[in-house]
């Protein structure tokens, strides 16, 4: 056996991270590829590519693959995301894949049938269900009314332990690539509750634009996001999912982050800061 031959037996089998360009997934790439550990991104445009609504597409990205990532779109939760997560797991086993690691919701009741595909893969399992994003507000779905100075959503006053997506990606990577993760569900929360009231003062507070929160009754919500052309299908999801989260149920902070990392959770007004002095919320 040649000194290249062993070195290719003993290299770690890469890692497939599907949505590997989106707000979750690229940090995970971002964070193996820190390690030094293969990764192989899970996109349209990916070599080889990998669509969720093309199985034909599935087997290739697969191959060879040690470890996934499973994120889903439009929402872990939503309808026909188990069925298709259910063929993939079983696509996955077959492959030879070990080990998957889902991003699941906190609190979603309607994401436990894609937890269960996934548990029932054949494979080591880890799921990890988060709270809301911070990056929500610098670079995800809420950033263009932040920018406009208005949020309007239907969480009235209910508090949320808003988490910092790059503990998420952390704590992804550790599942993916550690020992002693298989059969674990992790809750994963930032260290403190805030109504979307707060979470906006804050942004103000730590140098960013001042925006004011506009409370709306979840019809009327309903109501608008139909208003923007999704389908009626995903209008009634979403409201399910809205009325459903902000019930209260997640106004508990978890100690998951440091459970698995050995340090706290990053605070809201500490990534606040940083995203300001980042100019997130600038141009």
């Amino acid at each position: 056996m040649t000194a290249n031959t062993a070195e290719q037996e003993s290299a770690p089998a890469p890692v497939l991270v599907l949505c590997g360009t989106g707000k979750n997934g690229s940090r995970v790439v971002e964070r193996l590829r820190e390690r030094g550990h293969p990764v192989r991104v899970g996109s349209r445009s990916g070599q080889p590519p990998f669509d969720w609504e093309s199985p034909a597409t599935w087997d290739a990205a697969l191959e060879g693959v040690g470890a996934v990532f499973i994120v889903c779109q439009p929402d872990v939760g939503a309808p026909g995301t188990a069925d298709a997560v259910r063929a993939f797991g079983k696509r996955a086993a077959r492959a030879g894949v070990r080990r998957l690691v889902l991003l699941s919701a906190r609190g979603e009741d309607l994401a436990l049938p894609t937890e269960q595909a996934v548990r029932e893969a054949g494979t080591e399992w880890t799921i990890l269900r988060t709270s809301w994003f911070f990056q929500n507000f610098s670079e995800g779905v809420f950033l263009p009314y932040v920018m406009a100075g208005e949020l309007p959503f239907p969480a009235g006053d209910v508090r949320e332990p808003f988490i910092d997506a790059d503990d998420i990606a952390q704590v992804a990577v550790t599942a993916l690539t550690e020992e002693g993760q298989h059969g674990r569900v992790h809750d994963l929360t930032g260290p403190r509750l805030l109504s979307f009231g707060e979470a906006v003062a804050e942004l103000a507070a730590a140098g960013g634009p001042t925006v004011r929160y506009v409370p709306v009754p979840p019809e009327e919500y309903a109501e608008w996001l139909a208003g923007q052309g999704l389908e009626p299908e995903l209008v009634a999801f979403l409201s399910e999912l809205f009325t459903q989260l902000m019930d209260g149920r997640n106004a508990v902070v978890s100690d998951g982050v440091r459970e698995v990392l050995g340090r706290p959770a990053r605070d809201f007004g500490d990534l606040a800061r940083e995203a300001a002095a980042k100019g997130a919320w600038q141009g």
